[in-house]
């Protein structure tokens, strides 16, 4: 099975620490975490996701927003070249230690930057980085490759 997420998601992911919308968001985002973690798959969806499921019920959440839809798009644009491929909905990615690095790496040096302009999020995210991502919940353990 695949977690489905939105492209902006991608990047929240990287300094998500266990803070969120409310507790049921947090508690949430904290089992895709740990599905991440594992090395699911992740799937790529337009849209309110799995992140955004105790928020997408209500109409009003900013989940719905164009702000938000645009944000996607902005992401997916910026990390393709993380992927070696166009980021469209559908596209299935996998997450490794490695990658997850070099993510983070390209974040606190602003890469990313634009597609997290207007988020509220982004203050918290940016101190995160500039923290070394200290106390963020996504880790992955490097998996060894055989010597032959």
């Amino acid at each position: 099975m695949a977690v489905p997420l939105r492209a902006h998601h991608l990047l929240c992911m990287l300094s998500y620490s266990g803070e969120g919308y409310s507790p049921a968001f947090v508690h949430g985002f904290n089992g895709i975490v740990q599905r991440l973690a594992a090395a699911e798959p992740i799937e790529l969806v337009i849209g309110p996701d799995a992140i955004c499921a105790p928020l997408s019920g209500d109409p009003c959440a900013h989940c719905h927003n164009q702000s938000v839809t645009q944000r996607d798009q902005l992401a997916a644009d910026a990390l393709a070249p993380w992927f070696e491929r166009p980021l469209v909905p559908g596209a299935r990615l996998t997450l490794s230690a490695q990658r997850l690095a070099q993510l983070r790496a390209a974040f606190a040096q602003g890469q990313f930057h634009r597609a997290c302009a207007g988020c509220p999020w982004d203050g918290l995210c940016a101190d995160i980085a500039r923290n070394g991502f200290a106390g963020t919940l996504l880790h992955m353990e490097p998996v060894a490759v055989p010597m032959d």
